[in-house]
């Protein structure tokens, strides 16, 4: 290997790249690396069982070095990790752009970050400052605060601000805005389309917002910007990341890859050139871990960037400089985290924001609210991004069994409504005869399969009560309608209880 003959390029190599690992518990490789170098490391859900354990964790894990960055992907809302088990605490990004409140979006990412902070964690990959400007994004959609720039732009301020202000450093991302995209970069390359001049006016407001509530941390997104590079993804682009983010808007602090094993970066260049030249682009951090855990993906991380810089690739000032950022970064993340007010008590407020997002429409064909009967539910459930823990608790059936336990209730995927003939017609009628039958979709207007389906089932039962979880798709159907613009645990239960009344 590259790096057994060089070891102060490796430990620089080792300082920029962020890892994940698998476990509940720190790996010995893990240990190693922090003794030489390693600087940073992400956790995931599955490295989470209880807020003791991932406490346990993080503090061995700064037995090794005591300013290390642990860094977690927890935007609440549908992209939970420490939620990932039992489902999200807090509404998500859509939610509290809905309500509108700021001060409450501060109260929410201040919880948030009090609960981080008691784990170990020092850095949040969040919030997503990405205008929603195209309703059919696949990999945004309930993470952005909206699809209005000066909504998000205001929100983005208060996250980071009520964040921070616990003691765990913010991270603005995907720049420059993958809200306008129609692909999911964990799958191809997106192409954000617009020109020059209504990026500026639509998609970076959220960012200088971020800024001046002082942001130390952007991330950057794996798409393509013709408008200022036509060959690069932003990621691996010097024009975006030097001439956009740090010359125009003046940004000094950390810049970190999203997961750099994502298809859109590491498709047509692997994961070590992919890595190797977003670090040359500018990039300071490189996150990796999601998909690709293994002790060998760091090594060969490590490798690949110790092989650029001998080969004249990547320049050894701009490695350096880079592992500077990443040391700097880590210093003032750590002080952050001591002078931060101390830890609060368990709060509700993710419960309270979730039940003010909750908006119910009537249409005047009979059901009325509360319900009288023990309910129906059924739950079409997609597919979701790669970004969502597809294994996180959500819906509404839950929530009902638990509030009203005649509840009874039925979750089926594309693949099970297609397979069985007639089901529309069974999901409809013979399980809800007597009862109220709830109807929630998720994203169904990205979804042609569940908004057929939901079109079906009410056609066939008018009474029925609609629930939409994720992006509002504009038709209110059903005899009461109801949108939560998220698909949390908090969701389920806010507009459960609308729909027994028991708030």
């Amino acid at each position: 290997m590259a790096s057994d003959s060089h070891p102060r390029l490796t430990r620089l190599a080792n300082s920029v790249l962020q890892p994940g690992f698998v476990g509940t518990t720190a790996p010995d490789w893990v240990r190693r690396r922090i003794a030489d170098g390693l600087a940073s490391v992400v956790l995931f859900g599955r490295n989470i069982e209880s807020a003791e354990q991932v406490a346990a964790l993080t503090a061995s894990l700064r037995a090794e070095n005591p300013d290390l960055i642990v860094a977690i992907d927890e935007e609440a809302g549908d992209v939970t990790r420490i939620g990932a088990r039992t489902g999200a605490s807090w509404p998500g990004n859509l939610a509290l752009g809905a309500i509108d409140d700021t001060d409450l979006t501060e109260q929410v990412a201040r919880d948030i970050g009090h609960q981080l902070r008691a784990i170990g964690v020092s850095l949040d990959f969040a919030p997503s400052a990405d205008v929603n400007s195209n309703a059919m994004n696949p990999v945004i959609g309930v993470r952005s605060f909206g699809a209005l720039t000066d909504v998000v732009a205001r929100h983005t301020a208060a996250w980071i601000r009520g964040l921070q202000s616990a003691g765990v450093a913010a991270c603005a991302k995907h720049f420059p805005g993958h809200g306008d995209t129609d692909v999911d970069s964990h799958h191809g390359l997106p192409r954000f389309t617009a020109d020059a001049e209504e990026i500026v006016r639509t998609a970076l407001p959220p960012f200088t917002s971020a800024m001046d509530a002082g942001v130390r941390a952007v991330m950057t997104a794996h798409m393509l910007v013709p408008a200022y590079d036509e060959e690069l993804p932003a990621t691996l682009s010097g024009p975006v990341i030097n001439g956009l983010l740090r010359e125009r808007l003046g940004f000094t602090g950390l810049v970190v890859t999203d997961g750099i094993e994502m298809s859109a970066v590491s498709g047509p260049y692997g994961i070590g050139g992919a890595t190797v030249r977003a670090v040359t682009a500018g990039v300071d951090a490189v996150c990796v871990g999601g998909e690709s855990a293994e002790e060998s993906t760091t090594v060969d991380l490590a490798d690949a960037l110790v092989r650029a810089v001998l080969d004249g690739t990547l320049p050894e000032e701009r490695l350096t400089e880079a592992a500077a950022r990443v040391g700097e970064f880590a210093t003032w993340s750590a002080a952050l985290t001591r002078a931060a007010e101390p830890d609060a008590k368990p709060s509700d407020i993710g419960l309270v924001a979730a039940r003010r997002a909750v908006r119910v429409h009537r249409s005047g064909t009979g059901t009325e609210l509360p319900l009288t009967a023990d309910p129906h539910v059924v739950e079409l459930s997609p597919t979701m991004s790669l970004a969502v823990d597809g294994a996180t608790p959500w819906g509404v059936g839950e929530p009902l069994r638990a509030l009203r336990p005649g509840t009874t209730s039925v979750r089926l995927s594309e693949a099970q409504l297609s397979s069985e003939e007639g089901l529309l017609d069974r999901l409809a009628l013979a399980p809800a005869t007597g009862r109220d039958l709830v109807v929630v979709v998720r994203d169904a207007a990205r979804h042609p399969w569940m908004s057929e389906a939901l079109a079906g089932l009410v056609r066939r039962r008018p009474d029925a009560l609609v629930v939409e979880m994720g992006v509002p798709a504009g038709e209110q159907i059903g005899a009461v309608h109801l949108t939560t613009y998220g698909a949390t645990r908090v969701s389920g239960i806010a507009v459960a209880e609308v729909l027994v009344g028991s708030v």
